[in-house]
């Protein structure tokens, strides 16, 4: 038993709850554990200018930021969908950002995964030089 992975989902089920989510009806939770270890967990925030929604994973790891918490070692995340919810495309390149090396814990998947797998040849500062 992964204690790490349990208390993350823990956290981002119940950040689930609090899901602004009233066009699509798919409510997400996301929990960011830093490298201090400390735990900030966010929901999907819909708009009725759909671009302009959030998405839990960016909104978890925004709080971490905005609170100084740049170095982050995991996340986990939860839908109330009957499948795993993998993060999108943006959220994958904002989370390698962090760290490639960061553990993805995913609700329904007993499976763990870095970052870096689920997004490869992710556009990075190396490109910026």
């Amino acid at each position: 038993m992964n204690k790490t992975r349990d208390r993350l989902l823990e956290k981002a089920k119940n950040a689930k709850r609090n899901s602004y989510s009233p066009y699509s009806k798919f409510k997400v939770g996301a929990a960011v554990q830093s490298e201090t270890g400390k735990i900030f967990s966010g929901c999907n925030v819909e708009n009725s200018s759909y671009g302009l929604s959030m998405c839990a994973e960016r909104v978890a790891l925004f709080k971490a930021v905005s609170d100084g918490h740049k170095k982050i070692k995991s996340i986990a995340i939860t839908s109330s969908g009957k499948n795993p919810t993998f993060p999108c495309g943006a959220c994958r390149q904002v989370l390698v950002e962090f760290n490639p090396d960061m553990i993805v814990y995913i609700d329904k998947d007993s499976s763990s995964y870095m970052i870096s797998e689920l997004l490869t040849k992710s556009f990075s500062k190396k490109q910026l030089k």
